[in-house]
């Protein structure tokens, strides 16, 4: 049921709103940043009592949304993204800070790479709105590649590859600093996933 009434909300408020800055569209890909602000309506369905606890009980008290992202992968996409980790976070304004680097602005947001441990205490949440598999795009990732902090894509070990399906109405939960790629769509099933990242700490 929440699933569906969050589907409905986009839905209804994505009819008159394609030439919002914050909404990226393509053959293959139809993406909304700041998805919490663009959608604050979903938050009650999103952060249902599981999903609560859930964040409580594994990672403690004091989290809040840093970052959200709604990604809609259509039936034919031919979309893919390779493996890289989440290096930056959000933040409101541009301080010149020591060890805070690789400054950019996306739809009048600043982003930075700021220090490994903080990276490494933030976490990501990814709501799948529908059944996701390893032929619609399922994100592959390198077990335990979170462990050891920043470092280059050529340096992976493919062989510890895991592609993580998930069901309709589930939940994944991941490191920033987790390798994580996407295929292409070869079944003809759309994917829809809303990707939350959280941190406790306030810079």
């Amino acid at each position: 049921n929440e699933i569906v009434a969050i589907i409905s909300i986009i839905e209804n408020g994505t009819k008159d709103k394609t030439e919002n800055t914050t909404f990226r569209k393509s053959e293959d890909l139809f993406a909304i940043r700041q998805f919490h602000k663009e959608f604050p309506e979903t938050l009650p369905f999103i952060f249902n009592q599981n999903l609560k606890e859930f964040i409580t009980t594994t990672f403690g008290e004091g989290f809040f949304i840093t970052k959200s992202i709604y990604f809609d992968k259509p039936e034919k996409s031919n979309w893919f993204v390779a493996y890289h980790q989440d290096l930056t976070i959000s933040v409101n304004k541009k301080v010149e800070i020591t060890n805070f680097k690789n400054w950019t602005v996306k739809q009048n947001q600043f982003a930075v790479q700021p220090p490994n441990e903080i990276l490494e205490n933030n976490f990501t949440i990814r709501i799948h709105l529908d059944k996701t598999t390893k032929d619609n795009g399922a994100l592959k990732v390198i077990n335990n590649s979170h462990s050891k902090g920043v470092f280059k894509v050529d340096d992976l070990e493919l062989e510890n590859e895991t592609i993580c399906e998930v069901e309709k109405g589930g939940v994944m939960i991941m490191k920033p600093l987790l390798f994580h790629a996407s295929n292409k769509t070869t079944n003809n099933e759309r994917r829809r996933v809303i990707h939350i990242e959280f941190s406790n700490q306030q810079l």
